[in-house]
């Protein structure tokens, strides 16, 4: 996990081994289960995928930063500026200039400050004064991250506070010499017949390697159920794996497509929310530009009181998405949220992508 430091605030700032999530005091009713995510080590994903589950348009802002290796992943929604170096060249990024949010991926990082805004302490005290706190892991109340973490000056409120090292992976024990190995004998059950259960401790399973987990199978306890969290928009049924096509989609490159599954159209789509044995359709349009998000929308066949039609959903693209339904006019999607669509809608992606609806 890398070091981090913050300075006291009103925000939540979730810090895990995979990501960090940081979102307003207004927003305290998400925290509980973004923690619960981030602490399993979900991925950058599977939080956003919790970020959204109550939709875009109550959350006024929020950060999204990957802490794993590699690349540096980052969502920036709202009121929130962050500044950095990264491959050798200073980057800005405003959250504030975004319709939904600002998403870059940022190479060789060097350094990365997050400033949100509030600057003023939870208990109405000066930020600034109680000073810079390191942080490796855990759940916290900020208004300025820093990574790698700021160390706090000599004369400040909070002292030359050493900062904490990660902790070092603990070597793997090597096999036993066989002189070494310790002579056993069976034991004959027939030797403690009248001696009771054997008093040997017995140690329960610890909890899954974060880096093996994939963020979403948990152990229940005996008699207990393991859940499996579903692909796909939270809180929507799933759609069936293959079925009937419901509708026809013709793309303005000529393209012709049946919508008898999950059908991903974007720049770049990935069917990362998916199990294996769903195989969506994967749909890649030009964008010159790069005004269409690597995966833009997603249309698949309704179900409850979509049964027979499709509907279109907004994957939280960068530039929104605009559908004019016959009689109703354009109606921008808002992320997360599926439409229904009826026979002679046009979804406009932008970059000159329009998708018309037609009947199978």
């Amino acid at each position: 996990m890398t070091l981090s430091s913050y300075r006291p605030g009103s925000w939540f700032g979730v810090f895990g081994s995979e990501t960090t999530v940081l979102i307003p005091g207004s927003e305290k009713a998400r925290v509980g289960a973004l923690w619960a995510r981030v602490d399993d080590g979900a991925d950058f994903d599977a939080v956003l995928d919790e970020l959204l589950a109550s939709g875009l348009g109550t959350l006024p802002g929020f950060v999204l930063l990957s802490a794993g290796e590699g690349p540096t992943k980052l969502l920036v929604r709202g009121h929130v500026v962050v500044s950095g170096v990264a491959g050798g060249e200073e980057f800005r990024i405003d959250g504030s200039t975004a319709l939904t949010w600002v998403e870059r991926t940022l190479m060789d990082v060097e350094s990365l400050r997050i400033e949100l805004e509030a600057a003023v302490a939870d208990d109405g005290s000066d930020a600034e004064a109680v000073g810079d706190l390191p942080i490796v892991g855990g759940l916290v109340r900020v208004s300025r991250v820093d990574r790698p973490a700021v160390r706090p000056a000599a004369d400040s409120a909070a002292g030359d506070i050493p900062l904490p090292e990660p902790p070092l992976p603990e070597p793997e024990p090597g096999p036993v010499p066989e002189e070494e190995a310790p002579d056993t004998e069976p034991v004959d059950p027939s030797d403690h017949a009248d001696a009771g259960p054997l008093d040997v401790p017995i140690e329960p399973p610890g909890p899954p390697d974060s880096a093996d987990h994939d963020g979403l199978t948990r152990t229940g306890r005996p008699g207990e159920e393991s859940s499996v969290e579903l692909p796909g928009i939270p809180g929507q049924q799933q759609a069936p794996r293959i079925v009937a096509p419901v509708a026809r989609l013709l793309l303005s490159n000529g393209e012709s497509v049946e919508v008898d599954r999950a059908v991903l159209i974007g720049r770049a789509p990935e069917a990362r929310r998916f199990t294996s044995t769903e195989q969506p359709r994967l749909v890649k349009v030009p964008s010159p530009l790069h005004e269409i998000s690597s995966t833009h929308v997603e249309v698949r066949p309704g179900s409850g009181a979509d049964h027979g039609t499709a509907v279109v959903t907004d994957m939280g693209s960068t530039n929104g998405t605009v559908i004019d339904q016959p009689g109703l006019g354009p109606e921008s999607l808002r992320p997360g949220i599926a439409v229904q669509l009826m026979p002679g809608a046009t979804i406009n992606l932008g970059d000159g992508v329009s998708i018309q609806v037609l009947r199978p």
